[in-house]
């Protein structure tokens, strides 16, 4: 029976459906089904259940994919390995990361990595969603977030604050701003995700964090319209350069977990490919020191 015959099943078991794993693999639904069949007709048994709506294993498919799931995994790594013996790691890497992070993050280093590996092609997926990396086909995402749960396995990329700023030209237009809970009188940037819509969290050294209730229209910090929480890696320039003000320097800002970080996540295998682990290894080095 082919490897790859034997990955399209395990990814068929693994998405749910031969639709989703078609077009993990690019393919059209109807081969990927083809594929199916042939596995179980060559085994003489069903692995899946399978009707209009919804796909399962059968208990025998059950037991069968549980079994050859770490052999198919040994022999692909094997395969991996042998092939890149002596060559250097070529392919495509496939990685997403928020809209923001491919701008200020991947997209400034990236020709450096370009030029150390260039029989590697990056593609990036831009996304302010998390994406399925097993549904999507990728091999890697950053995700900023409190420690990452799940099945997927992760490995921090660096550590983030977040700080609370704007831009000279508007702080002349209101009144001074010397404490977090000034922050009422302002206008604030309140962006359309979890923890940053209503409230902000503060704290200091010894002291019991607190959080202040933020409301605003749109805003752009940049453009002088408002205050803004955002993390240290998207306006270290910004601060340095003083189109934007840092407003609370003595106080840690989040908009929901002070424990925050940037995290590297691929899928939980056995074998990680040679071209994956050159590009974490990469980014830690790159991002991981400037952070």
């Amino acid at each position: 029976m082919e490897l790859q015959a034997l990955k399209t099943i395990l990814l068929v078991r693994d998405l749910g459906s031969i639709a989703a794993a078609a077009r993990s693999l690019d393919l059209d639904a109807s081969k990927v089904s083809r594929v199916v069949s042939s596995v179980e007709r060559e085994l003489g048994l069903r692995l899946f259940q399978r009707s209009t709506r919804k796909l399962s294993t059968t208990d025998e498919g059950s037991r069968y994919l549980r079994r050859i799931a770490p052999l198919v995994q040994e022999l692909e790594a094997a395969g991996v390995e042998a092939a890149s013996q002596g060559g250097r790691p070529s392919g495509t890497i496939r990685l997403t990361a928020s809209v923001a992070f491919v701008q200020e993050g991947i997209l400034p280093v990236l020709p450096k990595f370009q030029d150390m590996y260039p029989e590697l092609t990056v593609e990036l997926y831009p996304a302010d969603h998390n994406l399925d990396l097993l549904a999507e086909g990728l091999d890697l995402a950053v995700r900023l977030a409190a420690a990452p749960k799940g099945d997927l396995i992760s490995t921090k990329l660096l550590t983030t604050r977040y700080r609370v700023v704007a831009a000279p030209d508007y702080l002349d237009k209101v009144k001074p701003v010397e404490h977090p809970v000034d922050l009422a009188d302002l206008n604030c940037l309140c962006f359309a995700f979890p923890g940053f819509k209503k409230s902000w969290l503060f704290r200091t050294l010894g002291a019991k964090p607190f959080s202040v209730d933020v409301s605003g229209k749109t805003v752009i910090a940049r453009l002088g319209m408002g205050a803004a929480l955002l993390p240290d890696w998207l306006i270290g320039k910004d601060l340095k350069s003083g189109r934007l003000v840092d407003l609370f320097p003595d106080h840690e800002c989040a908009a929901f977990d002070f424990e925050t970080a940037a995290w590297i996540l691929y899928p939980s295998r056995t074998y990680l490919p040679q071209k994956v682990r050159v590009m974490i290894d990469f980014l830690k080095a790159e991002l991981g020191r400037a952070g």
